[in-house]
């Protein structure tokens, strides 16, 4: 990503002693506002795009750490911890955090991935010093007291069990494990039924204190917002909670590495009783960083991103073999998969697999046509745009960007670089991307002889 520093300016203390660095990232322009920075003296990292228009603000805090970073028995403990910071602080009980915001009419959620987990609130602009009270307290706050880990428990284990009860959902836990095995990456968010078990209130708190150090910490708020009282309010809370201590701490760096994935062929079948069969057809895709990232968004769109895409209607308009059919990516900081879903009936399940089995392959070798990725890039453009139609879905913007790639996008350069992306470069990218050999997983009521073919159909 690219990031356009315009100004720079620095608070120094009364011995001269620079505390606090604030840049101006990407000037404001008409429909997108003025992103700044500052980098506090303890690593943490506060972003802001200011909006004066609007009424709103959501305010959020990412963490960097995901479930890649658990070791195998700690499997699950990053999403246990999310949690478990709702639930009290030395300041605030569990209900005294929900009704903050319920009483002024905000909103107030969490969410972990593989990568990173978030924290965030969305309230009207006069209750931003709200807001931001809340939620810092409870990053910088949290009891974890062993009372609260016992109830979460149940509460998570329940979690676990709604997600095994929705095939359409568990597919996409199986396929990561398919293209990646028992790794971090391929273990599921929530962790296993024997894993969250097994975790203590002392392994959580150790975690806890590892992985939520402010240098690994992005503040980002987008709305109704004046950037420098956001930074001081920040800033008094954490320092209140001596968390901004080691002055000479900096920002941890986003995440690199080598890993590649490597898996060719595999299968992976989970006999369950269910109306559907559950279907995903992947392969390796780009790492995050890729700069085809931008192709791959083309060509994912054409081969299964909307109503008029190769895969919609091949098999649900023509055939009407499945209700819902698309393709999806998922990139990582060193890696990522390229995947197609269908759910289907599961005397249909072979017919489904060879449609898009041929679709992928006809692809890989042919190409899509012209008009094929000229309606996917204006597809993919517009809908850049319309999902960032509110502060939500800006503060995720602002904050995932500063965390995992440490610099910002203008929405007008994320649309040019789309709009940049020639036939010739998503044709070369299907044939290294769709030419390789793909993986499978099913969920669903499979018979032997089906489970058979369906090894035989990526042999």
């Amino acid at each position: 990503m690219t990031s356009r520093s315009s100004r720079t300016t620095a608070r120094t203390s009364s011995e001269g002693r620079a505390v606090a660095r604030t840049q101006t990232l990407l000037k404001g322009t008409a429909g997108a506002g003025t992103v700044r920075k500052t980098v506090l003296p303890g690593g943490l990292r506060v972003v802001t795009e200011t909006l004066p228009s609007v009424r709103s603000v959501t305010f959020g805090i990412w963490a960097h750490v995901g479930s890649r970073d658990e070791t195998p028995s700690l499997n699950g403990a990053t999403h246990y911890l999310e949690h478990l910071l709702f639930k009290g602080t030395r300041k605030r009980s569990a209900l005294d955090i929900s009704a903050a915001i319920d009483e002024v009419g905000g909103e107030m959620n969490a969410f972990t991935a593989k990568e990173y987990t978030c924290y965030y609130a969305r309230v009207l602009d006069t209750d931003l010093p709200l807001a931001i009270d809340v939620v810092c307290d409870m990053l910088t706050g949290s009891l974890i007291e062993p009372e609260d880990v016992e109830a979460e428990r149940g509460v998570i284990l329940e979690e676990i069990a709604m997600t095994e009860d929705d095939p359409g959902d568990c597919v996409h836990d199986l396929f990561a494990h398919t293209m990646l095995g028992d790794t971090p990456l391929g273990r599921p968010v929530l962790g296993s039924v024997d894993t969250v078990n097994a975790l203590t209130p002392e392994r959580i708190r150790r975690f806890y204190k590892k992985h939520y150090d402010p240098t690994r910490l992005v503040v980002a708020a987008a709305g109704n917002v004046d950037h420098a009282k956001v930074v001081r309010m920040v800033r008094a809370a954490f320092e209140k909670a001596g968390a901004l201590d080691r002055t000479d701490a900096t920002p941890t760096a986003p995440r690199d590495g080598s890993r590649r994935i490597r898996t060719a062929g595999r299968v992976e079948l989970l006999n369950r009783k269910s109306e559907q069969a559950h279907v995903i057809l992947g392969v390796p895709g780009l790492a995050r960083t890729d700069e085809r990232r931008w192709a791959m968004g083309v060509l994912n769109t054409a081969l299964g991103g909307g109503m008029s895409s190769r895969l919609f209607q091949e098999v649900r308009e023509k055939r009407g073999l499945a209700y819902s059919v698309y393709s999806y990516t998922s990139g990582y900081a060193d890696c990522g998969l390229f995947g197609v879903y269908a759910g289907c009936r599961p005397s249909q399940v072979d017919d489904v697999l060879k449609i898009c089995r041929d679709q992928l392959d006809q692809v890989a070798s042919e190409g899509l046509t012209d008009d094929e990725i000229r309606r996917a890039i204006g597809q993919l453009r517009g809908s850049t745009v319309l999902g960032l139609e509110d502060t939500g879905a800006l503060m995720n913007r602002i904050g995932k960007s500063e965390l995992c790639w440490g610099a910002q996008m203008s929405v007008d350069d994320m649309l040019a670089r789309i709009a940049a992306v020639t036939p010739d470069e998503v044709r070369e990218l299907a044939r290294d991307v769709l030419g390789q050999r793909p993986s499978l997983s099913v969920i669903g009521p499979l018979k032997d002889r089906q489970a058979q073919r369906l090894h035989d159909a990526v042999a």
